[in-house]
């Protein structure tokens, strides 16, 4: 019950003295109108599916209006990754008026229109939390949350408040994403300045940076994200409290971490995109078995790789050609999953195979904690590595039927790209495989011959000396 009085008195304060510094910043929001000439965005650049439910909720009587990224990238001459449409109709309104809609989300209500593969995502226009009555929600408490709803630490946990559009421009996270066109007079409305910042390539958030991080997390990394695409500077009282806040970001649910995860490292520009997220604190928090592999000076394995592995995402990306996240998952991962498997070993005494199958199991559910990788791509992981302690052995029936894997081309690569960090025996083993997979079925018979070191005959079996016992393993890698 002195919670809720508590709230209420909050909240009467905030309307009374006008302190929602989350979003109402007052000496920003200078609203400018671009007439059809001024902007340059034409509708023959506009998915025509949008424009569909544009016209649509427009006939039924609603404003509504193209928002956000797609309003961005054309007026930065982009072709837009997807259409956005904000409205005055509710979710349940839009339903009514679309019966290819479906309605998602707790956090936020959204409705997304399905046109085949293409969704148009509609957001009904939102308002302060202020003018709604606010439940701060304890991590334990299991009732049912309000329209809006906070934790303790400031993050919002409901936010199905609707306004007007006005106030829907101040709830935006970013200047350059406080843009609206309308389809009824061709004007492009700019709420806080956004076009400016796009001129002067700027990222600025809308409100106080640390109250808006706080909110929600996430928008550190789309902070970086948008600099590191846009080609633009983190506007310095943004980026000040983002190295200080990172840690909020393991309160982020893993699976939205996943989706976010793909985005960063999927960009085209993934390698830029992880310099600056370790820049800011950032990459730690999403990765956290990375961090005691980190270097001042970047000269680790496990830096190495990551970067590799990320610049040669990226010329992929450029060349359209496909990607597999598990690959990448894979190669960041590696140089801690076998600095594990040595500490299994040592502690446990298991074989060294048997060390690295559990480590590959604690390091794989260890990373699923801070991002929700899908089974799908944490089993063709555990493929990839797995095919790593098959590719030495060679001898009789092995090395044909480790080509017969599905995933052998894909641990194959991984391999290749392992001898560009290890040894000379990765190297000649990359290259033996290589051989191998060019010559005629007579020629592998006999480079299989030449392993057993005799045309064919097995060599009796030795019984292997007493090993000393081994060192402790240090991470090194």
């Amino acid at each position: 019950m002195g919670c809720i009085i508590f709230n209420r008195v909050a909240n009467f304060c905030r309307k009374v003295l006008n302190r929602d510094s989350s979003t109402r910043v007052p000496e920003e929001q200078t609203l400018q109108v671009y007439q059809r000439p001024e902007h340059g965005i034409s509708r023959k650049d506009i998915s025509e599916n949008a424009l569909k439910v544009l016209y649509r909720l427009n006939k039924a009587g609603y404003d509504a209006y193209l928002v956000g990224g797609g309003v961005r990238d054309l007026l930065l001459h982009k072709q837009p990754k997807d259409f956005d449409i904000a409205t005055n109709a509710t979710p349940e309104e839009i339903k009514k008026l679309f019966r290819n809609c479906r309605l998602i989300g707790r956090r936020f209500r959204l409705a997304h229109i399905l046109f085949g593969r293409d969704i148009i995502e509609v957001a009904t226009f939102r308002g302060h939390h202020s003018d709604a009555p606010i439940q701060v929600t304890p991590p334990q408490d299991k009732q049912k949350p309000q329209l809006s709803s906070r934790s303790e630490e400031g993050m919002l946990l409901r936010d199905n408040v609707y306004g007007t559009v006005e106030e829907d421009a101040e709830r935006r996270d970013f200047t350059i994403n406080a843009l609206y066109y309308s389809v009824k007079d061709f004007t492009v409305t700019d709420h806080a300045k956004g076009i400016d910042d796009l001129n002067n390539r700027i990222i600025r958030l809308m409100g106080d940076p640390e109250t808006r991080y706080r909110e929600d997390p996430v928008r550190m990394l789309r902070a970086v994200r948008f600099a590191v695409k846009l080609d633009m500077d983190i506007d310095p009282v943004t980026a000040a409290p983002i190295r200080e806040l990172a840690p909020l970001m393991q309160d982020i649910p893993s699976a939205r971490l996943f989706e976010e995860s793909l985005k960063l490292l999927q960009s085209g520009q993934g390698l830029e995109t992880y310099r600056m997220l370790r820049e800011y604190n950032l990459f730690q928090q999403l990765f956290p078995i990375l961090s005691d592999h980190f270097t001042e000076n970047n000269s680790s394995k496990t830096e190495k790789m990551i970067e590799h592995i990320l610049a040669s995402t990226d010329k992929r990306m450029a060349e359209d050609k496909r990607v597999n996240p598990a690959f990448i998952y894979a190669a960041m991962l590696w140089y801690p999953m076998m600095t594990r498997a040595e500490e299994v070993s040592f502690a446990s005494g298991l074989s060294f195979y048997d060390a690295f199958m559990v480590a590959s199991n604690d390091i794989l559910d260890e990373q699923v904690r801070s991002i929700a990788i899908p089974r799908r791509h944490t089993t063709t992981v555990r493929d990839i590595w797995q095919q790593q302690l098959r590719f030495s052995r060679r001898s009789g029936k092995r090395a044909f039927k480790t080509m017969e894997h599905p995933k052998f081309r894909a641990a194959y690569d991984f391999l290749e790209m392992r001898s560009l960090f290890e040894g000379s025996d990765i190297k000649e083993l990359a290259l033996w495989w290589n051989e191998f997979q060019d010559a005629d079925y007579n020629q592998r018979g006999q480079m299989v011959a030449n392993i057993n070191d005799g045309g064919g005959t097995r060599r009796p079996r030795r019984r292997r000396p007493q090993q000393p016992r081994r060192k402790k393993p240090s991470v090194n890698s």
